[in-house]
C-alpha cells in the first residue's frame, strides 16, 4: 500500500509535501478532538513534561504556544490546495468566472458546516461565527477574489488587510471596548455585539476574518510557487526567506512593544509570526518529501490529508459525541476495571485507541478512492 500511494502521487505530479503537511496538521487536530492531550496532561500535571504539553494547549492571551500555528496552518494549505486546483481547471479551459460560483458554493458550505458545528457543540440552535470553518469560509472568498493577480498585489493587499486591523483596533473605542489589546474590551468584542449579540468567554473574536485572510492569500502564493517552473532550490529560499521575514515582523511588533502577538483575536503580529512559522515549516517538509524523496512513509499523513473537511467534521460531531465515549468503554474503561489501569493512564489509551480508529476510517476511505469535497 505505502509504494501504490507514493507511486499513484507522483504519477500526478502532486506535491507530496502538501499532502503531508496538511495530512499532518488534521492529525493533531483529531488528536485534540479524541482528547489525547488533555489526558497526557492529567497522566502528568506537573513535572517536566508539563512545559512540553503546554505547547498542545492555545496560548491564555499574549503569547504563542505551537498549537495557535495549527489554524494559520490549515487556512493557509486551503490557500495553497485552493491555487493548485484553479490552475489545474484553468489549464482545462474552466475560467476564473466559470469556477466563481463554485467557490462561492463551496464558501456557503463552509459557512453553514461551521455554524452547524456551534449548534452541536451547545447542543441547540446558536448563531455563533467563531469556528474556523466559518472564518475559512471568508478568508477562501477573499483568496480568490485576487487569485489571478501578481504576487506583489497579493503581497500588498494582504498586508493592507493587516493595517487595517491595526486600524480598526486602535481608532474604533467605543464604551466598554476602548482597550485595542484587552480581552472582551476590544474592537473584535464590539463586532461580536453587532454580529452575535454576545462575546466569546475565552476571547475569540469573528472580525479575526479580515487579518487571517493573510494566511489564505500566503497560502495561494505558496502553492503558485510551487506549481511554478522556477528550481526547487529557489522554491525553497524563497519560502524560507518569506519566513524569516514574517518572524522577524511578527515577533518584532511584540518584543518592541507595538503590538503584541495575541491569537485570539489575530493582532497582526500574530499573524505574521504564525505565518512565518508556517512558511518555515512547508520549507522544511517540502525539503525533507519532495526534494530529498523521503516519502516512503508519506502515506501515514496523506491518508488523513485527502479527507480533510470531511475527517474534521467527523470528530467535531460523531466523534466527540459518540466514538470517543464508545471506545473509552471498551478500552481505558475495561483496562481500569479488569487490569487495574490507573484511570489516567486507561484515559490515555481510550484517546490514542480513539485517534487510531479515526485515522483508520481516512485509510478504509483513501484505499477505495473516496473522498469528500465541500
Amino acid at each position: 500500500m505505502t509504494h501504490s500511494i507514493t507511486a499513484n502521487q507522483q504519477s500526478n505530479d502532486r506535491l507530496i509535501s502538501l499532502d503531508v503537511l496538511r495530512g499532518i496538521i488534521m492529525i493533531l487536530l483529531c488528536a485534540e478532538s479524541c482528547r489525547v492531550y488533555e489526558s497526557l496532561k492529567h497522566l502528568e500535571p506537573s513535572g517536566l513534561g508539563t512545559g512540553l504539553l503546554n505547547q498542545f494547549f492555545h496560548h491564555p492571551w499574549h503569547g504563542l504556544h505551537f498549537w495557535d500555528l495549527v489554524q494559520p496552518a490549515f487556512m493557509f494549505m486551503a490557500g495553497s490546495a485552493m491555487y493548485i486546483s484553479h490552475s489545474r481547471k484553468l489549464a482545462k479551459g474552466i475560467s476564473w468566472t466559470a469556477n466563481f460560483k463554485h467557490i462561492l458554493l463551496r464558501c456557503l458550505r463552509l459557512f453553514i458546516c461551521g455554524v452547524a458545528l456551534h449548534c452541536i457543540y451547545s447542543g441547540k440552535p446558536v448563531w455563533e461565527l467563531w469556528n474556523v470553518l466559518t472564518q475559512l469560509a471568508f478568508t477562501t472568498l477573499i483568496a480568490y477574489l485576487i487569485i489571478n493577480r501578481s504576487y506583489t498585489f497579493q503581497i500588498g493587499f494582504s498586508i493592507t488587510l493587516l493595517l487595517l486591523t491595526e486600524f480598526l483596533y486602535r481608532t474604533v473605542l467605543m464604551p466598554g471596548f476602548s482597550q485595542p489589546f484587552v480581552k472582551g474590551h476590544n474592537f473584535g468584542s464590539y463586532m461580536d455585539t453587532l454580529l452575535m449579540g454576545k462575546i466569546n468567554s475565552d476571547g475569540w473574536v469573528a472580525i479575526n476574518i479580515i487579518p487571517t485572510a493573510a494566511h489564505t492569500i500566503w497560502g495561494v502564493l505558496a502553492g503558485k510557487l510551487l506549481i511554478s517552473e522556477v528550481s526547487a532550490a529557489k522554491k525553497l529560499k524563497t519560502l524560507a526567506l518569506a519566513g524569516l521575514a514574517a518572524l522577524a515582523l511578527g515577533h518584532g511588533l511584540d518584543l518592541l512593544n507595538i503590538t503584541p502577538i495575541i491569537k485570539r483575536i489575530s493582532t497582526s503580529s500574530f499573524a505574521l509570526a504564525s505565518g512565518g512559522w508556517v512558511l518555515l515549516l512547508l520549507a522544511l517538509v517540502y525539503w525533507f518529501v519532495d526534494i530529498k524523496k523521503n516519502n516512503k512513509y508519506a502515506w501515514i499523513a496523506t491518508v488523513m490529508g485527502m479527507n480533510a473537511i470531511f475527517i474534521y467534521l467527523f470528530f467535531e460531531t460523531v466523534g466527540m459525541q459518540w466514538v470517543n465515549g464508545a471506545v473509552d468503554i471498551f478500552s481505558g474503561q475495561m483496562l481500569h476495571l479488569f487490569l487495574g489501569v490507573p484511570a489516567a493512564l486507561a484515559a490515555v489509551v481510550s484517546a490514542s485507541v480513539a485517534l487510531i480508529l479515526e485515522w483508520g476510517l481516512c485509510y478504509w476511505l483513501y484505499k477505495r478512492g473516496i473522498f469528500f469535497k465541500l
